[in-house]
């Protein structure tokens, strides 16, 4: 039986098969959360590893978008995607009104665990719902249960439009 995490391992196989894919982030190249355990699969060419400038990446993953590549963009929490607040909603959110085309980034955001570890209210929040409120054509999903995964990640590939999708990396295990 197939748990969370090997429906995330899947369909980031499925990503990194095709041949305009790219994953960048933190812990991407070099494994240290929940998310970077989802890619050991994939090809160290495929991933660009930045350091701890949340906004800068999604301006990366942006111009990257832009060059008809599919952006996997890891953010391992919410609360680290709030600094790339302007690169999102002033720009990918608004990229396919200036110009008329899409710049095709999939953003992974992790809601921090409330269990076995508490990180504390700093690195555990969910704000899909204030995001929704701020973003007009980004859309959000949450993964709350395994059955979607794969065909989420799918849609998203195919799309090719800018999406959040929300992770919940304490069910990596179910």
């Amino acid at each position: 039986m197939k748990t969370y995490k090997d429906e995330l391992i899947k369909s980031m196989n499925y990503l990194a098969e095709k041949p305009n894919t790219i994953f960048v982030g933190q812990q991407t190249e070099y494994a240290g959360n929940p998310m970077s355990t989802t890619i050991l699969d994939v090809s160290k060419e495929k991933m660009i590893e930045t350091p701890v400038f949340e906004e800068v990446q999604m301006g990366m993953s942006v111009g990257l978008g832009m060059t008809n590549m599919c952006v996997i963009t890891f953010y391992p929490r919410w609360d680290f995607l709030i600094c790339a607040t302007n690169q999102l909603v002033n720009h990918l959110d608004k990229f396919k009104h200036m110009t008329g085309y899409d710049s095709h980034v999939i953003i992974r955001v992790g809601k921090g665990s409330d269990d076995p570890l508490d990180p504390g209210v700093q690195h555990k929040a969910d704000y899909s719902e204030q995001f929704k409120k701020l973003l007009t054509y980004v859309d959000i999903v949450k993964l709350t249960s395994k059955e979607n995964i794969y065909t989420t990640y799918k849609s998203a590939y195919e799309n090719k439009k800018p999406i959040i999708i929300v992770e919940y990396p304490e069910k990596y295990s179910e």
